[in-house]
């Protein structure tokens, strides 16, 4: 199976689209699953694009509401995940998953699916430390705090991934995992993005809580983006037990724009029999029953169970009878229905509105799913008993919040559960991101270097966390008849000829041969390593400069990233 990722997609879906039909004429392949890693910006209306946690300058319509309203529809099945640019409003609605248009399918919060046999999850979001052991209490409209708290990501979610005891095909985030990029060409990272050289030196660059992911479910792939880099790397796994050790291939992919590496193709193992459609993973759904009780829409901090003698349950792992039950809940059916229905008037070029006001409202497909299971809404829980509590206790200014998108760090003042936080020692700027407090200094002939293009992750809080859960996994039950989930010796290399593309700049047509599209493997592009040495290069993530020092400090004017015309990469 040939699958499209997709780095951050900020709403240019008829641009990819027409790549990757570009691509599957020019190379004679057909596309089976698009995947995209966040910022997707599933704008329906002028009222969506409020919720969106960027200047109103940067609120532009781009083209997904032509395939919410049906003027279009996606030509290959697409899922995603959310980044920190979202229409969240619209997002909330659907926190366990659901189709945001017909073929455009949404995790949820966080997920897992199953497509021709292969186990696709993710988590949306970006790890921010003061919001990790919230709760999602944030409710339409936002203020200026809960405007971005909304996207970041919780304990609650992680927990429930790490419930998960069968093997994990491919993963996504948006943030990477803290410390991957000690697995591949850290040095071609940092001739490509210089300001990122403190948070690596320093090891705070990454998302702690996708680091512990990363070591307990171990998946063949998985796919970020945030940086607006290319990166590749090769992970290998401790063994656990008597288990050979595991792989991971990671890729992170740049943002939707003319010469960038946005798009590459990567063939995976699918299993021969299995669904051509979209389906449930009753594992996922049995640990969602499990723990729905666990979940509060409050802004109050939340512990998960442990094993300290304080908790009569803290092992909500799905076992073979708990899986059966909801299969049987589906009355056997595990394809996800196709029920999308629109919940808000979409946008009408030929009528603007752009006094439409943020709207929020109840989703047909999350009423389904929690009537069949038994699931609680926590978006319906927010709005009833929650939606006053932020504007109560006081959000915070834009200007308090300047952190919250121009740095790469989160504040100290809420630590996590993380054993290090070290989530206030970087100082770097993202020259290139979509920040709230968008009027930066600019001093006279002072110019960012090209290609200092990333969106620095914000918020590494902390060292990796070692939690690690050494349950042993736990076996379906003899009458659950599911495509088995994959091993390690059907892990499939990257396609010799995977595709990365550098898109010229768009004529208003499908590009011909003529436009120079240039294909590079992730070996040409400081991919993956040989799979023969899948460790740590001793050194690699040390510079000869001193953290202070190598680091540039950029000061300009915020330049918007949603032109079509930007600086090549050197």
């Amino acid at each position: 199976m040939k699958i499209a990722v997709e780095g951050c997609c900020h709403g240019e879906l008829d641009k990819i689209y027409e790549t990757i039909g570009y691509l599957e004429r020019k190379e004679d392949v057909k596309v089976d699953l698009l995947l995209c890693c966040g910022d997707f910006q599933a704008v329906r209306n002028e009222g969506d694009m409020k919720c969106m946690a960027v200047p109103a300058k940067y609120r532009q319509m781009q083209t997904f509401y032509k395939y919410y309203s049906g003027e279009k529809k996606a030509p290959v099945l697409t899922i995603f995940i959310g980044g920190n640019h979202e229409a969240s409003n619209h997002l909330q609605e659907l926190p366990y998953g659901g189709w945001v248009a017909p073929n455009i399918y949404y995790l949820g919060y966080a997920g897992v699916v199953r497509y021709k046999g292969v186990r696709i999850g993710g988590l949306s979001g970006i790890f921010k430390s003061h919001d990790y052991r919230k709760g999602h209490y944030e409710f339409p409209p936002y203020n200026p705090e809960t405007l971005r708290s909304v996207y970041h990501v919780r304990n609650s979610d992680v927990f429930k991934l790490k419930q998960i005891r069968m093997p994990m095909d491919v993963f996504m985030t948006h943030d990477w995992p803290r410390g991957i990029y000690h697995y591949g060409s850290t040095d071609e990272l940092l001739r490509k993005k210089r300001f990122l050289r403190e948070e690596v030196e320093s090891s705070t660059l990454g998302s702690p809580a996708a680091a512990d992911l990363l070591q307990h479910l171990q998946p063949s792939y998985w796919f970020s983006a945030h940086l607006h880099v290319k990166f590749a790397a090769l992970m290998q796994h401790e063994a656990k037990g008597n288990t050979s050790p595991k792989t991971t291939k990671f890729l992170s992919l740049d943002k939707c724009l003319p010469y960038r590496d946005f798009l590459q193709i990567v063939e995976v193992a699918d299993r021969p029999g299995s669904s051509e459609q979209l389906e449930y993973d009753p594992e996922w759904l049995a640990i969602l029953k499990a723990t729905d009780h666990l979940q509060k829409p409050s802004p109050s901090m939340w512990h998960p169970p442990e094993n300290n003698g304080l908790h009569t349950r803290w092992d909500y792992s799905a076992s073979g009878e708990a899986m059966m039950e909801v299969v049987s809940d589906l009355n056997g059916e595990l394809s996800i229905p196709e029920n999308f229905s629109q919940t808000v008037p979409p946008y009408d070029p030929t009528r603007p509105q752009p006094n439409t006001a943020p709207s929020y409202s109840t989703n047909p497909q999350t009423t389904e799913l929690c009537a069949t299971l038994g699931l609680t809404d926590v978006y319906v829980l927010a709005g009833q008993g929650w939606r006053g509590t932020a504007a109560e206790e006081g959000g915070a200014t834009e200007e308090e919040e300047e952190d919250e998108d121009n740095q790469s760090t989160g504040s100290v003042e809420e630590p996590s559960e993380y054993p290090t936080d070290t989530s206030g020692l970087s100082s770097s700027y993202n020259p290139d991101e979509i920040t709230i407090e968008d009027e930066w200094d600019e001093e006279e002939g002072e110019e960012e270097e090209r290609g200092s293009d990333a969106v620095v992750p914000e918020a590494p809080d902390g060292a990796r966390d070692s939690d690690r859960d050494s349950s042993p996994p736990r076996e379906a039950a003899a009458g659950l008849i599911l495509p088995p989930p994959r091993t390690e010796s059907e892990t499939e290399d990257l396609l010799p000829s995977s595709l990365a593309l550098r898109l010229p700049p768009p004529s208003g047509s499908t590009p011909s041969s003529s436009t120079g599209l240039s294909q590079t493997s992730s070996e040409e592009e400081g991919g993956a390593p040989p799979a023969r040495v899948p460790k740590r290069c001793s050194g690699e993530a040390k510079g000869t400069q001193s953290p202070s020092g190598g680091t540039p400090r950029i000061k300009r004017r915020n330049q918007s990233i949603y032109t079509a015309v930007e600086d090549e990469e050197s």
